[in-house]
């Protein structure tokens, strides 16, 4: 979503904070101890308030999605207004200490405004800060950002968090710095690089069942570098279910399922044949399919030629970029749970493809063992578990 730019007129917000007064005692004895307190002491109470103000009064070429703030020290804010082009006052929010403001929500491109700051210091008087300054014109180049998630959504406690941007981002740290991931309860996490458009935040470890996640793409507005700007914001609030885990097993041919590290059911299965060996690792569910055609162009053999096939399944779900899938494959019933036949993917029965697929969700573990196939990449899909937490956090070269 775009953020509200402040460009039309908005009802002015006064915001309106108790004065803190400093007072002393003189001693009701007329002691030579009793002369009021020490100088020190009147100083403190008698300091003026000081106010810092971003931007700076005169400034220019404004970045529009950063933040315009207020912050006052040995004292309280008592009325901050900021106003646009045409004179309309720009509401914010004011701290509960009353001490900063903040607007956060979208400055206008090549727009001019005035931000005016009152404050009472600790010795009662008032204390005046104005600031006028430029945002900088509308930029030649700009680019979007999607997630890989939905607002609302229930997910594994694998799920990557993914941001994919519309175009080659040259600052990198800055579109980071605009990338806000919060979570109930806090939970460690990194961001890492997947080429120069795509960059994955994941926790350290799985996420713990119950987890909140806020994610909020906030780049309206925001230099990324190369005189290219954030378009728009993107967000979403998502939490974690059940830890969902299945374990295929390319010897025993039969799939393990556990349900918060609980088994539930054994499920036989068959996996890549000799020369389609199903790459092994922990996989991490992207997508689920009701009616999907399994077609074999998608990795560069065309349905007509020897090996090639276009097949509809009912019940099919997607494990990699590269075409890895558990589906139903009823016609290799008899061959599950003793042998491998398939061309990659994961062959299950109807009805039991049926069933994991109403159990399991986005971001649930899939983990492929002994099933003689190459090591999987980090970079298929979300296969983001096969890199450790030192790799992850190592910065990437690509």
């Amino acid at each position: 979503m775009k953020r509200s730019v402040a460009t039309g007129r908005w009802a002015c917000a006064v915001l309106a904070a108790g004065l803190l007064v400093g007072c002393t005692a003189e001693s009701g004895n007329g002691g030579t101890g009793g002369q009021g307190a020490p100088a020190s002491a009147q100083a403190e109470a008698a300091r003026p308030a000081s106010l810092a103000v971003v931007p700076a009064a005169g400034a220019v070429d404004v970045a529009p999605g950063e933040p315009v703030s207020v912050k006052a020290t040995d004292g309280k804010l008592t009325e901050v207004t900021l106003r646009n082009p045409d004179g309309g006052a720009v509401a914010g929010v004011l701290s509960a200490d009353g001490t900063s403001w903040e607007f956060a929500d979208g400055l206008g491109y090549g727009k001019q405004y005035t931000l005016t700051a009152v404050a009472a210091g600790v010795d009662g008087k008032p204390v005046t800060s104005t600031s006028t300054f430029t945002t900088v014109a509308k930029p030649r180049r700009t680019t979007s950002v999607s997630l890989n998630m939905q607002d609302g959504e229930t997910v594994g406690v694998g799920m990557p968090l993914i941001f994919t941007f519309t175009s080659k981002i040259v600052d990198r740290a800055a579109a980071e710095r605009a990338l806000k991931v919060v979570t109930e309860p806090v939970t460690e996490g990194a961001f890492r690089w997947f080429g120069d458009s795509m960059v994955i935040w994941r926790p350290k470890d799985y996420w713990r069942p119950g987890t909140k996640i806020s994610v909020d793409a906030a780049i309206y507005g925001r230099p990324l570098g190369g005189g290219t700007y954030g378009l728009e914001d993107r967000a979403a609030n998502i939490t974690v279910g059940d830890k969902v885990v299945i374990v295929a097993d390319g010897a025993s041919h039969q799939a393990k399922v556990t349900v918060n590290d609980a088994e539930v059911r054994t499920l036989p299965i068959s996996m890549g044949k000799p020369g389609h060996t199903t790459p092994s690792g922990t996989y991490t569910v992207m997508s689920e399919h009701v009616g999907y055609t399994m077609d074999s162009g998608t990795y560069g053999v065309p349905a007509d030629t020897p090996g090639g096939y276009r097949t509809f399944v009912k019940y099919a779900v997607r494990l990699s970029n590269s075409g890895i899938f558990y589906h139903s494959a009823p016609w290799s019933v008899g061959s599950q749970g003793r042998r491998n036949v398939s061309h990659g993917c994961i062959n299950l029965s109807t009805d039991n493809a049926k069933w994991l697929m109403d159990l399991s969700k986005k971001g649930d573990l899939f983990t492929v063992a002994n099933s003689g196939g190459q090591p999987l990449e980090a970079t298929d899909g979300w296969s983001v578990w096969q890199l450790t937490w030192a790799d992850w956090t190592t910065p990437s070269t690509s």
